[in-house]
């Protein structure tokens, strides 16, 4: 390719004459004559041409005119007429795909419509089914993937309508794999039963929900559910506040002592413990359910063990349980008990749903952008190409 062609920066042309008065205006013809489509015979000589008009790429901030002169073949050898065809012009489009590409990109990177038609003379519907498209192609592309070994499984808010949805992130690779609307197995069923490779899925994390663990046993039978530590935490601090309230609803008011309360007492100075410690002294069921609460925490913030370790630390667990089973703090330890295998697990396995809560605030941040969603798919397809996709289209 001569440095004249290069201009363009597309394959398969040669340059016939460059005007720079008004804009860039290049004019240009195939390089090559192609084989017949049909036959793949050589003997084709050129029965017409037509001319068109094509916008590209900009370049020093002027947008590029292509002026192409398209040859209408002729195969000798078969009989049948085709036309040149080019892989980076699609037919009956005003438009380069690459030029299509660069207003996708600014756009996806945050430049408005109306700067993008002020800058690219273009309309912003235009604008607006350029983007989808090629946000539909982003998804097309990841509709053939099987489900990741990793899976995390969590619930957000969609609309008030239309209610909860669940998110399914591939917490290995960091990416979301598929958003479906609905939290309950009934509205999921459709889509979990169709769902391929769900039996290569080895491991779920999730949070305590019954209604989730339920579906994990039922369409991924090969999966071990793992506990998010974050919200086994959060239980077991909720049932202490609880019961600090039926034990003294007044000091429940104070908001320092619910600050050194929710605390984890390692974290607290010398001074803070003392004060802590002369609250607790006239209430020795709540002094003993607090320093049970601390016990309990730092057994479930362990992480990365090995067999050996963990089996030591189940002992000081299941110990911990039966004490509070024997306390106020029953329906504690029963939901601890009920998800013991999960708990256990969390101490071997190192990812959690902090990364499906993440995606979450960018989905939200997502939906403020645009006002809110009303089409679900709209927003599926906005979210996939977002936080689902990790590659970039190729420029031809």
């Amino acid at each position: 390719m001569s440095q004249i062609d290069s201009i363009l920066g597309l394959p398969g042309l040669a340059v016939q004459r460059v005007d720079r008065k008004l804009g860039i205006h290049v004019w240009a013809k195939p390089s090559t004559r192609p084989p017949c489509v049909y036959c793949t015979s050589d003997s084709v000589r050129i029965k017409a041409t037509h001319s068109r008009t094509l916008k590209h790429t900009r370049q020093g901030n002027q947008i590029m005119i292509l002026h192409l002169s398209i040859p209408k073949y002729h195969c000798t050898s078969c009989n049948r007429y085709f036309r040149h065809q080019f892989p980076w012009a699609r037919p009956r489009l005003r438009a380069t795909e690459s030029y299509r590409l660069e207003v996708f990109e600014a756009h996806d990177g945050g430049v408005s419509q109306s700067k993008l038609a002020l800058t690219h003379r273009i309309g912003s519907a235009t604008i607006e089914r350029w983007y989808q498209h090629l946000i539909k192609r982003r998804v097309s592309e990841l509709s053939g993937r099987a489900c990741p070994r990793v899976l995390g499984i969590d619930e957000h808010f969609f609309s008030r309508k239309k209610g909860y949805a669940t998110t399914l992130v591939d917490l290995k690779n960091h990416k979301v794999f598929d958003v479906v609307l609905g939290r309950s197995e009934p509205s999921l069923r459709q889509y979990l039963s169709r769902l391929p490779g769900r039996e290569l899925v080895q491991i779920v994390v999730m949070d305590l929900s019954e209604t989730y663990r339920n579906i994990v046993q039922k369409y991924f039978p090969n999966a071990k559910i793992v506990a998010d530590r974050f919200h086994v935490i959060r239980l077991v601090n909720q049932h202490f506040l609880n019961l600090w309230k039926q034990q003294d609803p007044v000091g429940r008011m104070n908001r320092g002592l619910l600050s050194l309360m929710r605390r984890h007492q390692w974290n607290l100075s010398q001074e803070q413990r003392d004060n802590l410690a002369r609250y607790l002294e006239p209430f020795p069921v709540l002094k003993a359910l607090y320093f049970a609460k601390q016990r309990l925490n730092k057994l479930l913030r362990l992480k990365n063990l090995t067999a050996r370790h963990a089996q030591n630390f189940l002992g000081r667990l299941l110990k911990l349980i039966r004490q509070f089973a024997q306390s106020p703090a029953k329906t504690l330890a029963s939901t601890l008990t009920s998800w013991i295998e999960p708990i256990v697990r969390m101490w071997r396995f190192s990812k959690s749903n902090g990364i499906t809560e993440g995606f979450h605030t960018k989905m939200e941040m997502m939906s403020r952008r645009a006002y809110g969603f009303r089409n679900f798919e709209n927003y599926r397809l906005r979210v996939l190409a977002h936080c689902g996709w990790n590659g970039v289209f190729c420029r031809v």
